[in-house]
């Protein structure tokens, strides 16, 4: 009896552990109608779903098969998330019954292995979105997973091993809207491979090894990705009718000739940076130019000069980091609806814009990182550009109405260049005025060389930002910045090896951060009570002592203090450290803030500093001034002391001598 007694519990025991999941594979989550068993270790689909479940994420798990038993009865589902999984056999007819299925995710799963066995995947008689990247895809297993997808409209194959876009590869699916092939080793397109996508409006072929199309023939499609290939020709077909082409990225390839678009195109962007662009013509030399034309332009009748074609509806062009010499003015007359243009990173060494109405709508012109010398707008041109960027040309001097010609131009990056900068009364060449430029608000000059900085440099422009940086030695008139006392709010003077301030910075008004960092400055101007400095930075300098007018008119404002990198001393920074202990300002680098009691003796971080031990160095200090004068005393008494005894012995002789 006490035998069955203890066997009891025993069984009971053994049963409940046999009902209950393993204490190791947490329980899905679900919320309502949606269910998620995201990355729970899973070998095999959970049998126990609710009823009439919409959403399935079995995703980041280790499921190997999927079988009628397991989801078949789940005929509700709408969003079946399978990704990352080692998913190698799927039943056949398995998705035939979830006539509700409109996202399918398989993506990085095993589905090379289930293609061996020729057998489809579907039909998917609802799914409008399929995702099948990464799954080591061949393209002669597509079909079985394509051919019966009457409803698929979104397909991703990227990440597999498609070498060719076969006749017909997509028949199967031919509601199919857009198709990612991102990523495979694409080497040819058949003719036809996508004839039969009448509603194809996007396609991505990204990161293959296409090297040319010579006949691109895509009616409707509007955006068409084909960067990071091996393209060299870029051609559409011949023809009259319109293309609907939007959106064409060739960035990253190969092609030493600009791209032939479609004769009639709605063409809106176009990236044709990082390739080996050597002109703006769709031909290289003369001889070739005439074989063009015979060719093909006899047929189109597009009779652009220069062989430039119709652009009127583009409005981004990227052409940045070629290797283009010269941007003819008559290409640029082919794009009026043109609002970013991108030369950067070129080999350009003169533009100029002289034709009245050129550009009229263009806000950005990037000309970068090229060989620029000369730069000249004509009046009436460019009366919507907002955003120059010039950094990094070897500009020395500009017309002096250059900037004042641009209407509406709020941003100018001039940094690393070989600029002076002219005085309200004096005229270039040789230098480039600044003021009465009515809308600039940020102004880029650092790495210019420059050695002054003239007063009125900025009158009648109403700059929020200044970068005067890495300037080694210049000079600031004390009137330099007069005129931006009420839109000034940005400042940064970093790395110029200055060792004095001359401006008044507490006469900006408006002036929110400041930067002085890397400097030789020993002492600060003085700041008055109308500061409205917010951030304040000062690390790598000289300085020793903040004085006590200047930290009672900065913490009135300041935020944010960079004081690292400087000699203090400790106990003449005491109000400093004041303000820094009840948290008034806020400084980010207070672990690199260091300062000495003592001139030699070991630097010690600011927030250590105590006032006992300040007036223990205090009475060191004054027993050391004790000590020094009272030996100075000694030593002078001694002195006098020896004189008198030598005066009183000589005395003694010229009595004696008597």
């Amino acid at each position: 009896m006490a035998a069955f007694q203890l066997l009891v519990p025993l069984l009971l025991s053994c049963a409940s552990a046999v009902t209950r999941p393993p204490h190791h594979l947490p329980a899905c989550r679900a919320v309502q109608l949606d269910v998620f068993c995201r990355n729970l270790s899973l070998r095999s689909v959970p049998l126990h779903l609710p009823q009439g479940v919409q959403t399935l994420d079995l995703s980041h798990n280790q499921l190997q098969n999927l079988t009628q038993e397991a989801l078949a009865h789940h005929t509700s589902l709408r969003r079946l998330n399978l990704h990352s999984n080692k998913i190698h056999f799927i039943q056949p007819k398995l998705f035939e019954d979830m006539t509700d299925l409109k996202v399918l995710d398989m993506s990085r799963n095993h589905l090379n292995v289930f293609a061996l066995s020729k057998t489809n995947i579907g039909p998917l008689t609802a799914v409008e979105s399929l995702d099948l990247s990464t799954n080591g895809i061949h393209e002669s297993m597509t079909d079985y997973f394509l051919s019966k997808s009457p409803s698929l409209s979104n397909l991703s194959l990227s990440s597999n091993s498609i070498t060719k876009i076969r006749q017909n590869m997509f028949s199967g699916s031919s509601a199919l809207r857009k198709i990612s092939l991102h990523n495979n080793v694409i080497l040819e397109i058949e003719s036809g491979g996508f004839d039969s996508l009448s509603n194809l409006t996007e396609l991505d072929l990204s990161k293959n090894s296409i090297s040319c199309i010579t006949d691109f023939n895509l009616l409707q499609l509007k955006v068409l990705n084909l960067s990071q290939n091996s393209m060299e020709t870029f051609r559409s077909s011949i023809s009259d009718d319109v293309y609907e082409l939007l959106h064409l990225d060739l960035s990253q390839n190969k092609m030493p000739y600009f791209p032939l678009v479609p004769k009639k195109n709605k063409l809106e962007y176009l990236d044709v940076s990082r390739n080996q662009l050597q002109t703006t013509n769709i031909t290289g030399s003369r001889e070739e130019l005439e074989n063009f034309r015979d060719t093909f332009l006899s047929h189109t009748s597009l009779g652009f000069s220069n062989t430039h074609q119709d652009l009127s509806k583009l409005k981004h062009l990227d052409m940045s980091y070629n290797q283009l010499k010269i941007i003819p003015q008559s290409f640029l007359c082919c794009m009026p609806s043109l609002q970013v243009l991108n030369v950067s990173n070129n080999c350009v060494g003169s533009f100029s814009i002289i034709n009245e109405g050129l550009l009229q709508i263009v806000k950005i012109i990037d000309l970068s990182y090229n060989s620029l010398q000369t730069l000249t707008f004509g009046e009436s041109t460019l009366q919507s550009l907002e955003q120059l960027f010039l950094q990094g040309n070897d500009l020395t001097t500009l017309e002096h109405p250059t900037f004042q010609r641009l209407p509406k131009i709020k941003y100018l990056q001039l940094q690393q260049n070989r600029l002076k900068i002219c005085t309200p009364d004096q005229d270039p060449p040789g230098c480039v005025s600044f003021g009465s430029v009515s809308n600039l608000q940020y102004l880029y000059l650092s790495e210019n060389h420059l050695k002054t900085l003239p007063a009125n440099a900025f009158s009648n422009t109403p700059l929020r930002l200044l970068d005067l940086s890495l300037n080694p030695g210049l000079d600031m008139d004390s009137h330099s910045l007069t005129g931006l006392e009420y839109s000034l709010v940005d400042f940064f003077l970093q790395e110029n090896n200055i060792s004095r301030l001359n401006v008044d910075l507490s006469s900006l008004r408006s002036l929110k951060f400041v930067d002085l960092s890397t400097n030789q400055l020993t002492t600060l101007p003085q700041w008055n009570k109308d500061s409205s400095i917010e951030s304040l930075n000062l690390r790598h300098n000289n300085l020793v002592t903040l004085e006590y007018s200047t930290v009672l008119a900065l913490e009135r404002s300041l935020k944010t203090l960079y004081m690292g990198s400087n000699p203090l001393s400790c106990c003449s920074n005491l109000r400093f450290l004041h303000m820094v202990r009840r948290s008034a300002v806020v400084v980010p680098d207070i672990e690199t803030v260091t300062c000495v009691y003592v001139d030699d003796s070991e630097p010690i971080n600011i927030e250590q500093v105590t006032q006992d031990s300040c007036r223990t160095v205090d009475i060191w200090r004054l027993n050391l001034i004790v000590v020094i004068v009272t030996t100075l005393a000694l030593i002078l008494v001694l002195g006098l002391l020896v004189k008198l005894c030598h005066s009183r012995k000589q005395k003694r002789n010229r009595s004696f001598s008597t």
